[in-house]
């Protein structure tokens, strides 16, 4: 059911558009360092694992650079599309990670075909879900707002929280929200360092 949804296209279109009003909103907050003004730096990305042909817009990681001299500090809004530098799409590294917990062979082999990552990509992502996510800054103030769960079976925990409502693709828009800090610099990336 998951899967199909990251095949669809307008579900992509939608996280483009979220991604663009993050941008919007991070334009217009002006320079984090001295308040100036920002300009368009956008970087073009090349994301794995997703399921559908789209254009080429989908391809740029939204960032800005202060226009100030002596400034010219970045400033990257979160996205519902990227995980850091990470090249797999977010929603692939969620989705994939929880199907992973409980693997047998046979489900490495689908997951590594439905994302085109391999296993040892797919281990990776588990360590970053079990070990490193639970030490974070990231979830133990976000945990806090979410009900109980378990923290050593991430992501499939958040899953179930997020997508167990009637409409999937309004559970992953709030799930891909909540995830959103720790896909920008000082998220949870920069406490893994």
């Amino acid at each position: 059911m998951y899967q199909a949804l990251l095949a669809d296209a307008k579900f992509h279109q939608q996280l483009l558009a979220f991604d663009r009003d993050l941008a919007a909103q991070c334009r217009a907050a002006g320079c984090p360092e001295c308040g100036g003004v920002l300009h368009t730096a956008n970087y073009p990305r090349k994301p794995r694992g997703r399921p559908v042909a789209l254009g080429e817009e989908h391809d740029r990681r939204f960032s800005f650079c202060c226009a100030v001299d002596g400034c010219r500090s970045r400033a990257t809004p979160a996205s519902l599309r990227f995980l850091g530098r990470k090249v797999y799409l977010l929603a692939v590294v969620v989705l994939v990670s929880a199907m992973r917990q409980g693997p047998s062979p046979r489900r490495v082999r689908e997951l590594s075909q439905l994302c085109g990552a391999d296993r040892r990509t797919i281990a990776r992502w588990q360590v970053f879900w079990r070990e490193l996510v639970p030490q974070t800054p990231f979830w133990k103030s976000a945990r806090g707002r979410l009900p109980p769960m378990t923290a050593t079976i991430l992501p499939r925990s958040l899953v179930d929280a997020f997508l167990g409502g009637d409409d999937p693709g309004r559970g992953w828009e709030q799930l891909l929200h909540f995830l959103s800090p720790i896909t920008i610099t000082g998220g949870l990336l920069n406490t893994l360092s």
